[in-house]
């Protein structure tokens, strides 16, 4: 049953105190945008320290750009804050086949070039189709699963969302990106999980998406490297030191940085070349060398927080669309910071998913501060 998990109760919360019901500009979380804000700003923090040396002429590249990202993103947020978000349920269907249509021009593109290609390159930035599909998938599906006011999710209705989440999901392996698949994948069992739908059917999700993957590798649309990546995962000392070596140094990292770490800008394999692209696929490990398990804590604390006031916000929704959204953010948001961390951890393999705030990169950035957007929607207009 829906209500299994998640008693919506729009009537209770710290965010009431003092809140006008008729004026959702004074019912924004600020809990949670304040440790948002203090999570990018980390962010941007380890964007610099990681990438300053490995552009002479410029070690402020990265992390300006990083900047703009998160200019751009707040401004997004805001726009999608200020709509109800019952209206983005309308814009949904739309939403949802423009992202279908720009993953299918990837992947011809990719064909066309002769490489395999997860972005369009304009120019100094990239634009990753995969993120978008995160937030338009989500609000498909969070549409779609609303319509039926019942405390179950009958088979039919399961069915047609395992499409909704199915087409680009397959269109995202066939580029390849396994990682952003796996997180629209999470996202799918957590709403319907959320939704009422029995355990047999989150088995059979789940079935699905281990024989996607399978089809995948076997039908060698995956690229070599990715296979690589899982076997060096089971079996470490079968596969050459190369493939191991960023995973190895990144570990190496979080562990000279001891208890209080190195410092800012002191960590020797954070300025160094040990660990490419630490940036964007590995920014745990600099906050692990130059802060320490103290300052790697602090940051898992933020993302816990954040995760548990969308939790919150979720119990709070005057209606199941509301709950579906937040339980979709809350599963994207918990599945990518446990690959981030564990593949740095080397618990999970690598598959270059970003960890949310912190990693480098302007899709990622700008799709999460909009999903943020819509639980921070669902939280001002709770008691309407």
């Amino acid at each position: 049953m829906a209500s299994s998990f998640l008693t919506r109760k729009p009537d209770s919360g710290l965010g009431n105190i003092g809140a006008s019901p008729a004026d959702p500009s004074r019912n924004i979380d600020w809990v949670l945008m304040s440790v948002q804000m203090i999570l990018t700003l980390s962010g941007c923090l380890v964007v610099f320290s990681a990438s300053r040396t490995r552009i002479v002429d410029d070690p402020y590249a990265y992390a300006t750009r990083q900047v703009i990202f998160t200019i751009v993103a707040i401004a997004v947020m805001v726009v999608v804050m200020t709509f109800d978000y019952e209206s983005w349920k309308e814009r949904a269907a739309f939403l949802y086949g423009l992202t279908l249509v720009v993953l299918v021009l990837l992947i011809l593109l990719g064909v066309a070039s002769g490489q395999d290609r997860i972005s369009f390159d304009l120019g100094p930035f990239n634009v990753q189709p995969a993120e978008m599909a995160k937030f338009t998938t989500l609000l498909m599906l969070a549409a779609y699963l609303a319509q039926e006011r019942s405390d179950e999710v009958s088979y039919p209705r399961f069915l047609g969302g395992l499409m909704i989440v199915g087409v680009p999901a397959v269109l995202i392996v066939l580029q390849p990106d396994l990682g952003s698949a796996s997180v629209i994948i999470s996202m799918a069992m957590g709403v319907l999980l959320v939704a009422g739908a029995k355990v047999r059917y989150i088995a059979l999700i789940s079935v699905l998406s281990v024989a996607t993957v399978a089809a995948a590798f076997f039908g060698r649309l995956v690229d070599r490297y990715q296979i690589t990546r899982l076997e060096a995962l089971i079996n470490p000392d079968g596969i050459d030191s190369d493939f191991t070596y960023q995973a190895e140094n990144a570990m190496r990292a979080i562990g000279t940085g001891g208890l209080w770490g190195k410092g800012w800008l002191q960590g020797p394999l954070t300025n160094g070349r040990d660990i490419p692209v630490m940036w964007a696929d590995f920014p745990f490990a600099a906050v692990g060398e130059q802060f320490g398990l103290i300052g790697c804590a602090a940051m898992l604390v933020l993302l816990g927080v954040a995760l548990i006031r969308i939790w919150r916000i979720a119990h709070l929704s005057r209606d199941l669309l509301g709950t579906y959204i937040c339980a979709g953010v809350f599963t994207m948001l918990l599945w990518q910071i446990f690959q981030n961390v564990g593949m740095t951890l080397q618990i999970m393999p690598v598959t270059g998913l970003p960890l949310p705030f912190i990693s480098y990169g302007g899709s990622g950035l700008i799709v999460y501060f909009a999903m943020f957007g819509l639980v921070q929607s669902v939280h001002m207009r709770r008691m309407r």
